[in-house]
């Protein structure tokens, strides 16, 4: 029999609804298991245990007196330490925010809670949302759950590696350039980047406002369709949100094989990969191929420019971004006295890890006044190009299937020291983030070593239902909820 902490999130908060157990004892279980295994992994910064336990009485007061319970009835979830919680820390894991706490919700936290979900924590990541490995934390690096001494992937890692660990079932990231799908693949847990407009961002600390979306993390594509509805909608507090219906669901396998998916395999792409990878990739082709899908390869011609072009929108964003942080708008507690303000400025300033600051660095060269056109404006021009082609192929293709990553997870450490080598990671992520389109990372198998693969589905915007339709036949095949890794 199992544990309550690996139980889906779905059936424990029916569980809870129908008295089986109470969230009060179901909390108190998901804090003991992370007492219990997240020192070896690292994936929370702070906790937020007194008020989940006095939320979870709360919770079982209003089922004892038969009031309406929402979609979240005591289910614990851990936030990404980059959106905003109440009361709590919000650090982005740098030493520039180590003592800042926000005066409000975030919108999804916000619209959690009043679904009745448990904030736990607040979950590690790569400074300000910088990274592939989250190693670019002051709070050191996020370790993989499959194997202690391997990157968990960035920046989303703590939110990865904590829902992979068991530690809890769900969980909020942010994406920028597949900041919730690299740790996803890395980590064997499902991650979806929502299409731009579809989640608000309000309360999220921001690294490149045109490029990021908050997403959920999940073991299963159940409990992750829960928590898009949640978190899905219009906001009036973030005007790059649209109006839609966000009723996403889960439909029946039958049901999504009548539908008959046409998918655009990025062959080209997946020859690309690791050996493992691109075998792994293939696997998922023949098995949707076998359910009745319409496989055919096709290829996406300015994919090799993709990479440049994300790296010059974003450093830029980033760097007009973190300007505020100077320690008089914003920035750490602790004011140097005595200095001129050039090194007040430079002593604020050097809060930021290496990586931000090569960022800003970056980004501030590309905006400079001799530069912008010979960068951003090409970049600019260059991300509308790859829209259009986005546009061609779904008049085509329901959906595209391609790695969420091009490697297995290495060692800690061992790319600290290459950037351009770490930036090349995102080269399958980025697609659908300059083109602001939902793209999903679903579990595709281990290698022979033991180590996760994913496997990426792109659609077009505000095409996440038909990801899920295709992430619950996959699962459905799989059956990868039951991967589990031994700490």
């Amino acid at each position: 029999m199992k544990s309550l902490h690996e139980l889906p999130a779905c059936v424990v908060s029916r569980k809870i609804k129908e008295q089986e157990i109470t969230a009060e004892e179901y909390i108190s279980t998901i804090i003991e298991r992370i007492r219990q295994v997240d020192h070896k992994i690292n994936s929370f910064i702070s906790n937020n245990f007194e008020s989940a336990l006095s939320k979870s009485r709360t919770i079982d007061k209003k089922i004892k007196e038969g009031l309406n319970t929402g979609l979240l009835a005591g289910i614990p979830v851990g936030i990404k330490d980059n959106i905003s919680v109440q009361g709590l820390k919000n650090t982005c894991a740098s030493r520039m925010l180590s003592e800042y706490i926000p005066p409000y919700n975030a919108t999804v936290v916000s619209k959690i809670e009043a679904q009745d979900g448990i904030v736990i924590g607040k979950l590690n990541m790569d400074e300000f949302g910088m990274g592939t490995t989250s190693e670019y934390s002051a709070f050191g690096p996020v370790r993989n759950p499959w194997n202690l001494g391997y990157v968990a992937g960035g920046s989303s890692g703590g939110s990865a590696a904590s829902v992979a660990s068991l530690q809890i079932p769900l969980s909020l990231g942010s994406d920028t350039g597949g900041s919730i799908r690299c740790p996803s693949s890395f980590c064997s847990v499902i991650g979806i980047k929502p299409t731009y407009g579809s989640v608000s961002r309000n309360g999220l600390i921001s690294y490149s406002n045109s490029l990021e979306q908050i997403g959920p993390i999940a073991r299963t594509i159940y409990d992750l369709v829960t928590l898009l509805n949640v978190i899905s909608g219009v906001d009036p507090k973030d005007n790059t949100t649209l109006p839609k219906n966000y009723e996403y669901k889960t439909d029946h396998v039958d049901h999504i094989l009548k539908k008959k998916y046409k998918i655009g395999v990025l062959n080209d792409l997946i020859d690309d990969s690791e050996t493992e990878v691109a075998e792994n990739t293939r696997k998922k082709v023949k098995q949707l191929k076998d359910r009745g899908c319409e496989m055919e390869d096709t290829r996406i011609p300015l994919s090799n420019y993709a990479l440049a072009s994300y790296y010059v929108i974003a450093t830029a964003e980033a760097s007009s971004n973190l300007s505020r942080f100077d320690n008089l708008r914003y920035g750490y507690q602790g004011s140097p006295e005595g200095y001129e303000w050039n090194s007040y400025f430079s002593e604020s300033r050097s809060k930021f890890g290496d990586e931000v600051k090569l960022r800003i660095l970056l980004g501030s060269y590309v905006l400079s006044a001799g530069y912008f056109g010979k960068y951003y404006a090409k970049a600019q021009k260059l991300r509308s190009m790859i829209k259009r082609e986005f546009d061609i192929l779904f008049n085509k293709y329901d959906i595209l299937l391609l790695p969420t990553m091009p490697v297995l997870p290495f060692r800690l450490g061992e790319k600290t020291l290459q950037p351009i080598e770490n930036y090349n990671l995102d080269v399958y992520t980025i697609l659908a983030n300059l083109a602001g389109i939902p793209a999903i990372s679903i579990p595709g198998g281990l290698s022979k070593e033991g180590f996760p693969i994913g496997v990426q589905l792109i659609a077009n915007a505000f095409g996440e239902q038909k990801l899920i339709d295709v992430a619950v036949l996959l699962e459905n095949i799989e059956g990868f909820e039951t991967w589990i890794p031994k700490i």
